[in-house]
Parts: structure tokens; sequence; C-alpha cells
């Protein structure tokens, strides 16, 4: 593995985790020229997902984009990005475990609402605003008489 501050070739692992779910492993390197240290990740390759939009689009699944917006609902709420990560692996493994390559944009909506709903109920409410398009303060009324129902 070349090193990304002095681009050499003599490196070392000096830990190895198996992460999401024993999918994918992460080391930690050090490179022999410099001593810098530099995480990498090594995943098998799947298929890849397609998100089917709404209007008919089709676009690449991108774990970013979920993580994106994952971040943007938990804004100044107490949730780790660790959390949000498993989040967004659990997400992606259960679209997997469809074994459909396309999957409706909805599909993910829902599953993050879910995700969210356990975790933040603020953050659940900042996603549903957006995601479920609430046009007037009655539907956000109905959305927060629901998380208060769900608690009970």
């Amino acid at each position: 593995m070349r090193c990304p501050f002095c681009q050499s070739d003599e490196t070392k692992v000096l830990d190895s985790r198996q992460i999401e779910g024993g999918t994918a492993i992460r080391r930690r390197r050090e490179c022999d020229v410099c001593s810098k240290r530099f995480t990498t990740y090594e995943k098998y390759e799947e298929f890849q997902l397609i998100v089917v939009k709404k209007d008919g689009r089709r676009e690449p699944f991108s774990r970013q984009k979920l993580l994106a917006g994952l971040l943007k609902a938990c804004e100044k709420r107490p949730v780790s990005t660790e959390q949000l990560e498993t989040i967004v692996s659990d997400i992606e493994r259960q679209l997997r475990d469809i074994n459909e390559r396309e999957i409706p944009s909805e599909l993910i909506g829902e599953a993050v609402i879910n995700k969210l709903f356990e975790t933040d109920e603020i953050a659940y409410i900042r996603f549903a605003s957006v995601y479920r398009q609430f046009k007037d303060i009655q539907k956000f009324m109905e959305e927060l008489n629901e998380i208060v129902k769900r608690r009970k």
C-alpha cells in the first residue's frame, strides 16, 4: 500500500479489525519512510445498487449521500458519527438483502425514518419534515402525535 503522504511503497500494518459485520477490514498502517500513520479499508466488491427516484430517474446508490442526509438531520444532536455510519451500513445491508439491483427511493427513505425514530426523535422529525414534505403545521402536529403514541 502506497503512503498517501510521501508516496513510498514501504508501509506496514499495525492493526487490522473487521467492520461492517465482518464484510470489511479496517487496517491501521504506518509508513516505514516518513513514519506517518493512515487508515485503509478493504471490502469485497458487491453489485452496484441503483436508486429509482420518484420521477423515474435512476442513479447509483451513494453511502456518502445517505450519510450526508443523516448528518444534516442529526446536526447539533447527541448522535455520534459512528452511530450514523452504523445506520448507513444497516440500511445498505437491508437493501442488498432484498437481492434487487434497482431499489425505489421510497424504500430507502422509510428505512432512514425507522432508524432515526429509534436513534433520535428530533433528527427523525427533521428528516421526516423534508422527506414527507410537510405542507402545513397540521401535518407536522400529526407526526408529533404519532411519536407520542409510539412512546407509550
